[in-house]
């Protein structure tokens, strides 16, 4: 019988010589890795401190306006020591509840976004209350 003839009839290579194979190499490869992991391990430096960031570490460009704004709520320290902290996370929830709460505060039929003035006013502010504390955060 010819190798067409056991094709058509369904016969085919059995693929467990492929992947015993291709097993044992996976197995000697992960063996090769950890024993280099283990023999030469990576140096490290100082062990990092949580309680100092250095002055010139900036987030992302999507965190930099709540960074920023936690720099500046820094500024209220004269009230206590927990003002601070109180008005850093305060004032970023706040404008979230608010946005959350526009279709209440704005009960209007009106679908056209140059009738409704108070979302519209709400929207371009917090737009740019954000752009500008990011572009501040960027330059500072």
């Amino acid at each position: 019988m010819t190798e067409q003839e056991k094709t058509k009839l369904g016969w085919t290579t059995p693929f467990y010589q492929h992947i015993l194979k291709e097993m044992i190499l996976s197995v000697f490869l992960v063996g090769v890795l950890v024993t280099l992991s283990t023999l030469f391990p990576p140096e490290l430096g100082d062990k990092a401190d949580p309680f100092s960031t250095p002055a010139h570490i900036k987030p992302e460009w999507y965190f930099l306006a709540g960074y920023q704004f936690l720099k500046v709520a820094e500024k209220f320290g004269f009230l206590g020591e927990w003002a601070p902290k109180i008005i850093g996370i305060a004032g970023q929830a706040l404008p979230v509840l608010i946005l959350l709460a526009v279709p209440w505060l704005d009960r209007g039929p009106d679908r056209l976004p140059g009738s409704r003035k108070l979302v519209l006013l709400m929207g371009v502010l917090f737009a740019l209350s954000a752009v500008g504390l990011a572009v501040w955060g960027h330059f500072s």
